[in-house]
């Protein structure tokens, strides 16, 4: 195992950005910047153990600086969507920016995802290579109150996982919901869609959402329905069914409600040609299982994106738990530590 780093581009002020790549004793290969704290690749062995790049992105800084680009990112300070852009602490009510209609969505036009975070440490723990970023949120920024403090920690384990590690500190009460945004395509290869990937999700609801993709507050049972992903189909199997709001996405755009407390494995995706799987563990209640719906531009080598060209399970709270006190969410207090764990492992079979 080993941790390396070299040049990535420069800040638009000119401030070098490096990557730290981080190689498992398995194979597993990882290479994160400090900009937005993202998963710039991440390759993985297939079942003849020739390794290839399964997550999208850039050769260059350059395209990450588009306020729309959230390929590998991490995210915050609230993950997905808040309603109206606002929520209530108590008898104040709080107003954020707005990027999503009259919705805040990521933590706003410049939440945690274009912010240049702070390289705390980079070496080699007894799980693997490690690299821990830092990033001090003001009370304020994006309308979100109290001085947050934020650790994220990407380790490369000798069990092929990526291990991310979430850790917050406030000052004042505030909302925290930190994901990370990789877009998966488990073939290796950009140009094909992950229609054909075989996917399994531990869950039995999604969150009910009206048009603009808000819960309602309610949870709708998936058993037997388009969403119902308990016994592994593939992807693609049920997207073009007549079903309203996979019609509105184009796709899945949805929040699962996950079985079980505690760090556990909530999902599995495997690739039948490479025979590369992807284990999801998280101990957060929600994942977004989104499908890259009208996914364009320009990866890795210069190769186009396609529409369904990754998919994305993005661990969280709910969305807008801020406004639905029935759903699993707290506010971080000041002397609480928050620390969430999400893993990806990679097997073959």
């Amino acid at each position: 195992m080993s941790i390396t780093k070299a040049p990535f581009g420069a800040m638009p002020d000119g401030t070098p950005v490096e990557q730290f790549l981080l190689q498992g004793e398995g194979g597993l290969r990882a290479s994160i910047i400090p900009f937005g704290c993202r998963i710039v690749s991440l390759e993985a062995p297939d079942r003849s153990g020739k390794t290839a790049n399964v997550v999208l992105g850039h050769d260059t800084l350059d395209p990450y600086l588009d306020p729309e680009n959230f390929q590998g990112t991490a995210v915050g300070r609230y993950a997905n969507r808040i309603a109206g852009g606002k929520f209530s602490i108590g008898d104040k009510t709080y107003t954020l920016a707005k990027n999503n209609g009259e919705n805040a969505l990521h933590g706003g036009p410049t939440g945690f995802a274009h912010r240049l975070w702070i390289v705390k440490d980079a070496s080699e723990t007894p799980e693997g290579p490690c690299v821990t970023f830092s990033y001090t949120s003001a009370d304020g920024e994006e309308g979100y109150p109290g001085n947050l403090t934020v650790e994220i920690a990407y380790t490369v384990t000798k069990d092929n996982t990526l291990r991310i590690v979430y850790r917050a500190e406030t000052d004042a009460p505030t909302a925290v919901n930190l994901t990370n945004h990789a877009f998966f395509n488990l073939s290796g290869d950009p140009s094909r869609s992950i229609l054909s990937h075989e996917l399994q999700i531990h869950a039995d609801a999604i969150t009910a959402v009206r048009e603009d993709l808000i819960p309602t507050g309610e949870l709708t049972p998936i058993a037997g329905t388009p969403y119902d992903f308990n016994e592994p189909k593939t992807i693609g199997r049920d997207m073009d069914t007549d079903d309203a709001m996979l019609q509105r996405c184009h796709g899945y755009d949805h929040n699962y409600v996950l079985r079980g407390e505690g760090l556990r494995k909530v999902a599995e995706a495997y690739e039948p040609d490479s025979g590369r799987v992807m284990e999801t563990y998280t101990d957060l209640p929600g994942m977004q299982l989104y499908t890259a719906n009208g996914l364009s531009g320009i990866g890795h080598g210069g190769v186009p994106f396609v529409s369904h060209g990754a998919f994305c399970l993005e661990t969280q709270f709910f969305p807008d738990s801020p406004n639905h006190p029935e759903f699993p969410f707290h506010f971080l207090q000041p002397g609480e530590k928050f620390e969430t764990v999400t893993a990806y492992r990679f097997l073959t079979r």
